[in-house]
Protein backbone atom coordinates (compact mmCIF):
# COMPACT_ATOMS: atom_id res chain seq x y z
CA UNK A 1 0.00 0.00 0.00
CA UNK A 2 1.54 3.22 -1.53
CA UNK A 3 1.16 6.36 0.72
CA UNK A 4 -0.09 9.29 -0.81
CA UNK A 5 3.20 11.77 -1.87
CA UNK A 6 3.73 14.59 0.48
CA UNK A 7 6.50 17.20 1.20
CA UNK A 8 4.77 18.46 4.10
CA UNK A 9 2.54 16.80 6.09
CA UNK A 10 -0.45 18.77 7.33
CA UNK A 11 -0.99 19.31 11.49
CA UNK A 12 -2.43 16.31 13.05
CA UNK A 13 -1.44 13.99 9.99
CA UNK A 14 1.48 11.37 10.27
CA UNK A 15 0.88 10.04 7.31
CA UNK A 16 -1.29 9.89 4.13
CA UNK A 17 -2.68 6.73 2.00
CA UNK A 18 -5.46 6.91 -0.81
CA UNK A 19 -8.29 5.08 0.40
CA UNK A 20 -9.39 2.09 -1.92
CA UNK A 21 -11.46 -0.94 -1.98
CA UNK A 22 -8.62 -3.31 -2.97
CA UNK A 23 -6.20 -2.24 -0.09
CA UNK A 24 -8.49 -1.54 2.00
CA UNK A 25 -12.07 -3.63 1.63
CA UNK A 26 -12.03 -5.37 5.10
CA UNK A 27 -11.44 -1.75 6.64
CA UNK A 28 -13.14 -0.64 9.41
CA UNK A 29 -13.99 2.32 11.11
CA UNK A 30 -15.11 3.07 15.40
CA UNK A 31 -15.52 5.41 17.57
CA UNK A 32 -12.51 6.70 19.82
CA UNK A 33 -12.31 7.86 22.77
CA UNK A 34 -10.88 11.45 23.12
CA UNK A 35 -9.84 13.73 20.48
CA UNK A 36 -6.12 12.63 21.08
CA UNK A 37 -5.22 14.15 18.17
CA UNK A 38 -5.66 17.86 19.82
CA UNK A 39 -3.60 16.85 22.65
CA UNK A 40 -0.98 19.71 22.95
CA UNK A 41 -2.27 21.38 20.11
CA UNK A 42 -2.50 24.99 21.32
CA UNK A 43 -3.81 26.80 17.59
CA UNK A 44 -6.02 25.14 14.93
CA UNK A 45 -6.98 26.12 11.70
CA UNK A 46 -10.43 27.77 11.05
CA UNK A 47 -12.60 28.44 8.41
CA UNK A 48 -14.54 31.93 7.57
CA UNK A 49 -17.54 29.69 8.06
CA UNK A 50 -16.37 29.47 11.11
CA UNK A 51 -16.03 32.57 13.11
CA UNK A 52 -19.35 33.31 14.52
CA UNK A 53 -19.65 29.72 16.06
CA UNK A 54 -15.84 29.68 17.53
CA UNK A 55 -15.83 32.85 18.64
CA UNK A 56 -18.13 32.31 21.62
CA UNK A 57 -15.11 29.89 22.93
CA UNK A 58 -11.89 30.79 21.19
CA UNK A 59 -9.35 33.74 20.19
CA UNK A 60 -9.67 34.11 16.90
CA UNK A 61 -6.43 35.29 14.97
CA UNK A 62 -4.31 34.79 11.43
CA UNK A 63 -1.16 32.99 11.19
CA UNK A 64 1.61 35.62 10.69
CA UNK A 65 3.80 35.52 7.35
CA UNK A 66 2.46 34.52 3.88
CA UNK A 67 -1.14 33.41 3.96
CA UNK A 68 -2.29 34.38 7.01
CA UNK A 69 -4.75 31.13 7.92
CA UNK A 70 -6.85 32.13 10.60
CA UNK A 71 -6.51 29.84 13.77
CA UNK A 72 -8.70 29.48 16.49
CA UNK A 73 -6.57 29.28 19.63
CA UNK A 74 -6.89 26.87 22.46
CA UNK A 75 -3.84 27.75 24.27
CA UNK A 76 -1.92 31.12 24.50
CA UNK A 77 1.88 29.05 24.38
CA UNK A 78 3.36 26.24 22.56
CA UNK A 79 2.19 22.66 23.34
CA UNK A 80 -0.58 24.00 25.64
CA UNK A 81 -4.45 23.40 24.97
CA UNK A 82 -6.50 24.53 27.73
CA UNK A 83 -9.11 22.57 26.64
CA UNK A 84 -8.49 19.27 25.97
CA UNK A 85 -7.05 17.04 28.59
CA UNK A 86 -4.32 14.74 28.41
CA UNK A 87 -6.73 11.95 27.28
CA UNK A 88 -8.12 13.56 24.41
CA UNK A 89 -11.33 14.87 26.22
CA UNK A 90 -12.86 17.87 26.20
CA UNK A 91 -12.47 20.11 29.66
CA UNK A 92 -16.39 21.12 28.79
CA UNK A 93 -18.32 21.57 25.78
CA UNK A 94 -16.65 23.97 23.33
CA UNK A 95 -17.03 24.57 19.89
CA UNK A 96 -14.33 21.66 17.68
CA UNK A 97 -12.67 22.83 14.85
CA UNK A 98 -14.03 21.37 11.01
CA UNK A 99 -9.88 21.00 10.67
CA UNK A 100 -9.91 19.00 13.87
CA UNK A 101 -13.22 17.02 13.31
CA UNK A 102 -11.97 15.76 9.66
CA UNK A 103 -9.56 13.76 10.98
CA UNK A 104 -8.39 11.43 9.85
CA UNK A 105 -9.76 11.89 6.66
CA UNK A 106 -8.28 14.59 4.00
CA UNK A 107 -8.77 15.21 0.08
CA UNK A 108 -5.62 15.53 -1.42
CA UNK A 109 -4.03 15.08 -5.23
CA UNK A 110 -2.50 11.89 -5.60
CA UNK A 111 0.10 13.45 -8.09
CA UNK A 112 1.12 16.71 -8.77
CA UNK A 113 -0.17 16.92 -12.15
CA UNK A 114 -3.79 15.76 -10.76
CA UNK A 115 -6.62 17.95 -11.20
CA UNK A 116 -8.91 15.35 -8.98
CA UNK A 117 -8.62 15.35 -4.91
CA UNK A 118 -8.54 11.73 -3.79
CA UNK A 119 -9.73 10.67 -0.13
CA UNK A 120 -6.80 9.74 2.12
CA UNK A 121 -6.70 8.88 5.52
CA UNK A 122 -3.67 8.67 8.55
CA UNK A 123 -3.22 5.15 8.76
CA UNK A 124 -1.41 5.77 11.96
CA UNK A 125 -5.14 6.73 13.25
CA UNK A 126 -6.60 4.20 15.98
CA UNK A 127 -9.84 5.36 14.10
CA UNK A 128 -9.50 3.08 10.64
CA UNK A 129 -8.18 -0.28 10.34
CA UNK A 130 -9.22 -4.28 10.05
CA UNK A 131 -10.80 -4.00 13.11
CA UNK A 132 -13.28 -6.78 14.38
CA UNK A 133 -16.28 -4.19 15.19
CA UNK A 134 -17.06 -0.81 13.67
CA UNK A 135 -18.47 0.49 10.54
CA UNK A 136 -17.40 -1.18 7.22
CA UNK A 137 -15.56 1.43 4.82
CA UNK A 138 -16.42 -1.10 2.05
CA UNK A 139 -19.61 -3.46 0.93
CA UNK A 140 -19.58 -6.69 0.16
CA UNK A 141 -19.48 -5.37 -3.52
CA UNK A 142 -16.69 -3.43 -2.69
CA UNK A 143 -18.50 -0.50 -2.86
CA UNK A 144 -17.41 2.80 -0.92
CA UNK A 145 -20.35 2.34 2.23
CA UNK A 146 -21.82 5.13 4.43
CA UNK A 147 -18.72 5.97 6.30
CA UNK A 148 -16.58 6.85 3.62
CA UNK A 149 -19.26 9.13 1.27
CA UNK A 150 -19.83 11.01 5.10
CA UNK A 151 -16.67 11.57 4.84
CA UNK A 152 -16.20 12.35 1.43
CA UNK A 153 -19.14 15.03 1.84
CA UNK A 154 -17.82 16.62 5.02
CA UNK A 155 -14.03 17.19 3.07
CA UNK A 156 -15.84 18.72 0.33
CA UNK A 157 -17.89 21.21 2.43
CA UNK A 158 -14.53 21.59 4.33
CA UNK A 159 -12.62 22.13 0.80
CA UNK A 160 -15.14 24.55 -0.36
CA UNK A 161 -15.38 26.69 2.76
CA UNK A 162 -11.95 27.11 2.37
CA UNK A 163 -11.89 28.61 -1.28
CA UNK A 164 -14.34 31.06 1.06
CA UNK A 165 -11.60 31.72 3.39
CA UNK A 166 -8.78 32.06 1.02
CA UNK A 167 -11.26 35.16 -0.34
CA UNK A 168 -11.85 36.42 3.08
CA UNK A 169 -7.63 36.87 3.95
CA UNK A 170 -7.44 37.95 -0.04
CA UNK A 171 -9.71 40.67 0.56
CA UNK A 172 -8.01 41.54 3.85
CA UNK A 173 -4.51 41.87 2.29
CA UNK A 174 -6.01 43.76 -0.74
CA UNK A 175 -7.22 46.64 1.82
CA UNK A 176 -3.91 46.14 3.44
CA UNK A 177 -6.38 45.53 6.93
CA UNK A 178 -3.88 42.82 8.90
CA UNK A 179 -0.94 43.76 11.18
CA UNK A 180 1.04 42.67 13.77
CA UNK A 181 -0.80 41.57 16.78
CA UNK A 182 0.12 42.07 20.53
CA UNK A 183 -1.46 41.25 23.54
CA UNK A 184 -0.62 41.92 27.21
CA UNK A 185 -2.35 40.28 30.04
CA UNK A 186 -1.26 40.94 33.96
CA UNK A 187 -1.20 37.98 36.20
CA UNK A 188 -2.51 38.67 40.02
CA UNK A 189 0.96 37.14 41.15
CA UNK A 190 3.40 39.29 39.35
CA UNK A 191 1.25 42.71 38.61
CA UNK A 192 4.09 44.69 37.37
CA UNK A 193 5.49 42.12 34.43
CA UNK A 194 2.72 41.88 31.81
CA UNK A 195 3.01 38.72 29.65
CA UNK A 196 3.48 39.68 25.98
CA UNK A 197 1.61 37.59 23.42
CA UNK A 198 2.75 38.03 19.97
CA UNK A 199 3.62 36.28 16.81
CA UNK A 200 -0.11 36.73 15.41
CA UNK A 201 -1.65 38.65 13.20
CA UNK A 202 -5.51 40.45 13.73
CA UNK A 203 -7.30 43.25 11.85
CA UNK A 204 -6.29 46.92 11.83
CA UNK A 205 -9.57 48.67 13.88
CA UNK A 206 -8.36 52.09 12.88
CA UNK A 207 -7.85 50.84 8.99
CA UNK A 208 -11.33 49.15 9.31
CA UNK A 209 -12.90 52.43 10.56
CA UNK A 210 -11.43 54.42 7.38
CA UNK A 211 -12.39 51.56 4.86
CA UNK A 212 -14.50 53.06 1.91
CA UNK A 213 -18.00 53.63 2.23
CA UNK A 214 -18.79 51.38 -0.96
CA UNK A 215 -16.49 48.48 0.09
CA UNK A 216 -17.94 48.43 3.61
CA UNK A 217 -21.11 48.58 2.32
CA UNK A 218 -20.36 45.17 -0.20
CA UNK A 219 -18.79 43.61 2.75
CA UNK A 220 -21.81 44.10 5.23
CA UNK A 221 -24.01 42.56 2.28
CA UNK A 222 -21.88 39.59 1.69
CA UNK A 223 -21.05 38.95 5.50
CA UNK A 224 -17.18 39.63 5.59
CA UNK A 225 -18.35 42.68 7.98
CA UNK A 226 -20.07 39.96 10.16
CA UNK A 227 -16.52 37.60 10.15
CA UNK A 228 -14.40 40.34 11.11
CA UNK A 229 -16.27 41.94 14.07
CA UNK A 230 -16.57 38.00 15.12
CA UNK A 231 -12.79 38.13 14.81
CA UNK A 232 -12.52 41.15 17.05
CA UNK A 233 -15.46 40.57 19.49
CA UNK A 234 -13.00 37.14 19.98
CA UNK A 235 -9.56 38.34 20.76
CA UNK A 236 -11.21 39.50 24.37
CA UNK A 237 -11.31 35.96 25.01
CA UNK A 238 -7.15 35.73 25.73
CA UNK A 239 -7.55 36.74 29.35
CA UNK A 240 -9.90 33.76 29.53
CA UNK A 241 -7.42 31.02 27.84
CA UNK A 242 -4.60 32.46 30.25
CA UNK A 243 -6.99 32.08 33.14
CA UNK A 244 -7.64 28.29 32.05
CA UNK A 245 -3.85 27.72 31.81
CA UNK A 246 -2.98 29.48 35.11
CA UNK A 247 -5.66 27.10 36.46
CA UNK A 248 -4.20 24.45 34.98
CA UNK A 249 -0.21 25.36 36.26
CA UNK A 250 0.11 25.51 31.99
CA UNK A 251 1.69 28.75 32.02
CA UNK A 252 5.49 29.01 31.46
CA UNK A 253 7.67 31.13 34.17
CA UNK A 254 9.46 34.13 32.11
CA UNK A 255 8.33 36.00 28.77
CA UNK A 256 5.88 33.63 27.00
CA UNK A 257 6.05 32.06 23.68
CA UNK A 258 4.53 33.25 21.15
CA UNK A 259 0.50 32.90 20.69
CA UNK A 260 0.38 31.40 17.03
Amino acid sequence: MASAPQTTLPLFYNDLMPLNSRDHVNYRVKRVDGLTWLVNQHAVPLTSDEFIQAQRDYPIVFSSGEGGVPLALMGLNEGVNAFVGDDGKLTEDVYVPAYARRYPYLLARLTPEAEELSLCFDPTSKAIGEFKDGDPLFDSEGKPGQPIQSALDFCEQFEQAGARTQALIEELNKHDLLMDGEIAITANANPEKPYIYRGFKMVNEEKLRDLDAETAKTWVANGIMAIIFAHLFSLQLMSNVFSRQMAQGKVPEGQPEPAA
